[in-house]
């Protein structure tokens, strides 16, 4: 195993949906010479910006940013891949004598790349996902995922009933290993596989939920009806990007299930359920140097605690003297 001192330096920021963790990124960047990963599951799609609150190319103030508009809407995407992307990043960018830094909200995407996680080497098989696929086909996709309710219950939650691919993937796993999904985060090894400083961005339960209900209200302002509207026009559907917090509910309005109202109330709610999750998560997951900054004022003192936290804990300078 590595020593410390041997270990690649990784900065990873986390946090719950709309705390701040964009623009500490970006200070952070400025201040160790870093470049930054995207560790959002969602921003990796083209034409889904608005909705997933993707960063601006003037908001990026010149720091590079990547795993951003990497793939169609219409493809699929693992944490198994994001895993292999953003470690061949890690490299590439450290060989440029830069800093990694991963910022984001996805916890199992991130985690499976700073521990040492490995994914089920299931191939699967052509019989067992033909006669699942045959079952969504004269059943209804929510048959299928009734089905995986039984077996992974913690797995059926995180999945859409309309993902019918994904509801088979995690099937064809348990039908194959018989095992299912927390089986295989239980095998995840403590030791991290980088020398990482795991900062976490967290603030009082009703300011972030205010903050959540804003982002909303800013990202209809700014076209998210028109966004998703695009993506319908399309026929995108059944889709893993679909699924997505800000897509699926205007889907729902779009399909005559609920007015726009009410879409963008339940997308409001879906938001601060996530953001729940989210912290309850890394807390479990992870180890994490948690900073309050509910505090606006106190940003500026708590961004210097945070730089001096991480030139400890990576035994780096910042650039700020």
């Amino acid at each position: 195993m590595k020593t410390l001192d041997s270990k690649q330096k990784l900065l990873v920021i986390i946090g719950p949906t709309a705390v701040g963790k964009t623009r500490l990124s970006i200070e952070m960047a400025k201040r160790f010479n870093g470049e930054i990963i995207s560790g959002d599951s969602m921003q990796i799609y083209r034409g889904m910006d608005i909705g997933t609150a993707k960063i601006k190319k003037h908001e990026m103030e010149g720091i590079p940013h990547h795993l951003i508009d990497i793939l169609e809407p219409n493809e699929s995407f693992s944490a198994a891949q994001f895993q292999r992307l953003v470690r061949d990043k890690i490299t590439e960018i450290a060989a440029k004598g830069k800093l990694p830094i991963i910022a984001g909200g996805t916890g199992l995407y991130i985690q499976s790349v700073i521990y040492d996680y490995q994914f089920p080497d299931i191939s699967g098989d052509q019989r067992v996902r033909q006669k699942l696929e045959q079952k969504a086909k004269d059943m209804g996709p929510e048959a299928l995922h009734q089905e995986l309710m039984k077996v992974d219950p913690r797995r059926a939650s995180e999945i859409h009933p309309k993902n019918v691919r994904r509801v088979i993937r995690a099937l064809e796993i348990y039908h194959q290993s018989g095992k299912i999904r927390v089986d295989y985060e239980n095998t995840v090894k403590s030791d991290l596989i980088y020398q990482t400083a795991i900062v976490g961005l967290t603030m009082d339960r009703e300011r972030l939920y205010e903050r959540i209900n804003l982002r909303v209200d800013k990202m209809v302002e700014e076209g998210l009806l028109e966004e998703v509207k695009t993506l319908y026009q399309r026929g995108l559907r059944d889709c893993q990007s679909i699924q997505a917090i800000g897509y699926k509910e205007i889907y729902q309005y779009l399909d005559g299930e609920m007015t726009l109202e009410e879409a963008i109330e339940k997308l409001k709610q879906n938001s601060r359920r996530y953001a729940k999750r989210q912290l309850t998560w890394f807390r479990n997951k992870m180890e994490v140097k948690w900073f309050d900054i509910t505090n606006v004022n106190d940003l500026p003192k708590k961004e210097e605690d945070i730089s001096h936290y991480v030139e400890g804990k990576l035994q780096i300078k910042s650039n700020t003297y």
